[in-house]
């Protein structure tokens, strides 16, 4: 008996031992199949910066067990209609990252992508960039970086030692290019080599036009407002115009990288750019980026120039996504504080975010320092792309022609008026034809 009874206390052990292992097992199995990370794929095209991105998809592995992929996809015209061509085979990816504005808002954005209105998160969003991700009530997108605008980079050693300040007015702004001009420095340089860059004065001055004629976007989509007949309209292309008495002597062969270097090293003063410069000119000349400031185009009169902002591109939920809430919780982390942190510890800001309450990192430029009253005051304004499809296809000839006055700032605005008048009539848009 007394062996049946050690027997059977053996045996007992051995099944408390094995339920014990096959417990702890089940239960090792348990855990690791809940540190699984939700995979949530996201088209994104080449041109944009990642390492800012990656920072905060790598927190949201660890803190939300969300992994993030990225699909890459060409950029320009080619991207554009692969976006269009996923999204009309069902074959988007979980985020698709796109242009905020009206671009976005031709891809039928109700059809395609998930309301976020509803979400909390959505009320920390900028008012004036919510516009550029929205339909009716309805909200689509958060940021993927920060704003930039339109603006005129200026070099503040050489303000200082001609005793300038901060042109208020178009007037005060010529007035400085004068005195800069006297002292033999070149008061605004052009880098016509790089065509593109011709567009900013005329681009940049879309606040203004606003100012004067505050429904111009609505009509000029309509096909009844031209920048030709439009006098806040036309004046943009003046502005334009009159640069030319001021540029560097070789702005038809300069290049934008050589126009950066002439800004940095004093040999001109202002330079009418998009404030993404900043972030090339800390990579080049990171000891020169707190002389580089930044002040909106100015208008005609003094009550308060503005900026014209362009706004980021932004990430969209795909409606046949499986993992919709996920990617909700992974966007309200995105725009958080900590998150924010995180990006702009790997990739500075070139204007203030779009988010509300949200400081500027320790270390930000000091042009995009000058940015910010702008945007306290509300004295911003999208760039026209965000508010209409419209945009002719040779703007960067025309501003060429018309900074080199090659033609007057008239005929310039009406070849552009029918440059735009063939890709409305291509977009189908009432009251073109």
């Amino acid at each position: 008996m007394k062996r049946f009874g050690l027997v059977c206390v053996l045996i007992c052990m051995v099944s408390v031992l094995a339920f014990s292992a096959g417990t702890k097992e089940t239960s090792e199995s348990v855990v690791n199949a809940k540190a699984e990370p939700v995979v949530i794929t996201m088209l994104i095209d080449n041109g944009q910066a990642v390492d800012g991105f990656n920072a905060v998809a790598k927190a949201a592995e660890e803190k939300l067990n969300i992994k993030i992929e990225l699909e890459v996809r060409p950029g320009g015209n080619e991207g554009e209609n692969i976006v269009k061509t996923r999204l009309a085979t069902g074959d988007m990816a979980d985020i698709c990252l796109y242009n905020s504005g009206s671009l976005f808002q031709a891809l039928n954005p109700s059809e395609f992508f998930v309301d976020l209105s509803g979400e909390s998160f959505i009320d920390k969003l900028d008012e004036t960039y919510k516009n550029t991700v929205s339909e009716g009530s309805k909200v689509f997108g958060v940021p993927y970086s920060s704003t930039q605008a339109g603006a005129w980079l200026y070099n503040k050693a050489i303000y200082a030692k001609l005793g300038l300040k901060v042109p208020a007015t178009w007037a005060e702004l010529i007035a400085n290019a004068k005195k800069i001009q006297s002292a033999g420095i070149t008061p605004i340089i052009g880098s016509y080599k790089d065509a593109w860059t011709s567009q900013l004065i005329f681009l940049g001055d879309h606040y203004n036009v606003l100012q004067l004629y505050p429904n111009f976007p609505e009509e000029y989509t309509a096909g009844k407002a031209k920048y030709a007949s439009n006098k806040a309209g036309l004046r943009s292309w003046e502005k334009l115009h009159e640069s030319n008495a001021y540029l560097n002597k070789d702005y038809l062969a300069t290049t934008y990288d050589m126009a950066l270097e002439m800004l940095v090293e004093g040999q001109g003063a202002m330079y009418p750019m998009l404030t993404q410069a900043l972030s090339y000119i800390y990579q080049i000349y990171p000891e020169e980026i707190n002389n580089i400031g930044v002040f909106g185009q100015p208008g005609e009169t003094s009550g308060g120039s503005g900026l014209t902002v362009w706004m980021p591109a932004s990430m969209y939920i795909n409606k046949n996504s499986k993992h919709i809430e996920e990617i909700k919780k992974f966007f309200e982390f995105y725009i958080s504080d900590e998150a924010i942190a995180l990006y702009s510890a790997k990739i500075k800001p070139d204007g203030p975010y779009a988010i509300k309450g949200v400081d500027l990192p320790e270390g930000t430029y000091a042009g995009v320092l000058e940015m910010v009253p702008y945007f306290n005051a509300g004295r911003t304004a999208p760039a026209l792309e965000f508010q209409s499809p419209v945009k002719g296809s040779s703007a960067e000839q025309i501003t060429v022609q018309c900074g080199a006055n090659l033609k007057t700032a008239l005929e310039c605005a009406d070849s552009y008026d029918k440059d735009v008048r063939k890709q409305a009539i291509q977009l189908g848009l009432p009251g073109w034809n």
